[in-house]
């Protein structure tokens, strides 16, 4: 039982991918492809932009701190300057976090660079990738097609087609059934002369017998009537008879007159 499903679901694949690759049209596999690679195209330029932008945020953030360590530095001065040195420590104190915080945010500038530069370089080969295949897609495209129409051309010229080849079995199905009616007209013709058939068109009861009496009866008739037409004709009008030895006898009273 097992071997008689492992042969049932290895005939569908065959069925199944014999029927996927006449209905796979390369033009349309290849426009899918060259939408999946403008896709992630799509995705990678996004990135980029997302890191950009991450960079510019940063980049804004180091600029604020920077005003604000130098406002700290300003206010300790002038805290100084007022004779009170516990508000210029704190503001030296906060100036130095600020001043922390502006190195972190610097590394984080230059990794998040670091990483827009290679996104970019890879942006770039990968347009450039993208641009090559939509070339060579068209190409392959238009030889596909050009391909295709000279096939069907020639299919239709040698009747190799499946719809030249219908055309074809169509034609040679009212050929032989032309040529078995002849021989079946043929077959009858020849049963109806030699008596084994009989002719429906004929009144009923008539045989070839009554056929043959019928054609002797009008013989006889016809023979009939010409005596007749000879008796009616005027006796100097009579050809004279031709004797044995194939000459003519004069009448009667041609002789006498002699």
């Amino acid at each position: 039982m097992s071997s008689i499903a492992h042969r049932i679901a290895a005939l569908f694949r065959i069925k199944a991918n014999k029927a996927l690759d006449k209905a796979e049209d390369p033009r349309e596999v290849l426009d899918y492809s060259y939408a999946q690679q403008q896709e992630m195209l799509r995705k990678v330029q996004r990135g980029v932009a997302d890191v950009a932008t991450s960079r510019k945020r940063i980049e804004l953030q180091i600029s604020q701190l920077q005003q604000s360590g130098g406002k700290l530095e300003g206010q300790a001065q002038q805290a100084l300057a007022a004779g009170r040195e516990d508000l210029a420590r704190e503001a030296l104190t906060r100036r130095t976090a600020v001043a922390s915080q502006i190195s972190d945010m610097q590394t984080q500038q230059a990794s998040l660079k670091d990483q827009e530069e290679k996104l970019t370089l890879a942006t770039q080969r990968l347009q450039a990738k993208v641009d090559a295949f939509r070339t060579r897609k068209e190409t392959i495209k238009a030889t596909y097609t050009a391909a295709e129409a000279q096939t069907r051309i020639t299919e239709a010229v040698t009747g190799i087609g499946e719809e030249m080849g219908d055309v074809g079995l169509a034609m040679q199905r009212a050929q032989d059934k032309t040529e078995q009616m002849q021989a079946r007209a043929g077959a009858l013709d020849e049963l109806l002369a030699s008596g084994a058939l009989e002719d429906a068109t004929l009144p009923a009861g008539r045989d070839d017998i009554q056929a043959e009496l019928e054609r002797v009866t009008a013989g006889s008739d016809v023979d009939k009537e010409l005596a007749r037409m000879k008796a009616q004709l005027p006796a100097s009008s009579t050809p004279p008879a031709v004797d044995g030895g194939g000459t003519r006898q004069a009448p009667p009273d041609q002789e006498a007159t002699s």
